[in-house]
């Protein structure tokens, strides 16, 4: 435990939010998969009730984020109080770039709903292909920053 205690002092702020975004969003859509996938395979996956859970699980995973980094910055602060709410021209650049990856991956996901409603397609999958571009972009955009921090933009 004190590893991470370590490593969580030595993050800049915007690097320990990164990193309690990816995780949330990592755990909470494989919370979502386990709970949707089993009652979707086997049967008419439109006939699944999807609504309450896929909303259920991005409210507590805004939530769980917030938890996260706040528990995680009051960590860090005891351990290095000078540096816990640090943000630079660095972080801002490596915030861009995220960004940027990020967003690719949400545009393929909003042509692939524009394709679907042109295909007339279950809401189902509509409000799937949407769900998992936003999983996809955050998580990607997530690892992009992770790896920016670590290496430098280069």
């Amino acid at each position: 435990m004190s590893n991470i205690l370590d490593i969580g002092a030595v993050m800049v702020y915007e690097e320990r939010n990164v990193w309690a975004g990816l995780i949330v969003s990592v755990v909470g859509v494989a919370i979502y998969t386990v709970l949707i996938l089993p009652r979707a395979i086997g049967g008419d996956p439109t006939q699944v009730n999807w609504v309450a859970p896929m909303l259920w699980t991005i409210g507590l995973s805004i939530v769980a984020s917030i938890v996260v980094s706040t528990v995680w910055g009051i960590v860090a602060g005891m351990r290095d109080p000078d540096g816990t709410n640090a943000s630079d021209q660095r972080d801002r650049d490596i915030a861009r770039m995220s960004n940027r990856v990020g967003q690719a991956f949400l545009v393929l996901a909003g042509l692939g709903v524009i394709v679907l409603c042109a295909l007339q397609a279950h809401w189902f999958w509509i409000a799937h292909t949407m769900f998992y571009g936003f999983a996809v972009s955050a998580i990607v955009g997530g690892v992009a920053s992770v790896i920016a921090y670590r290496r430098g933009l280069a």
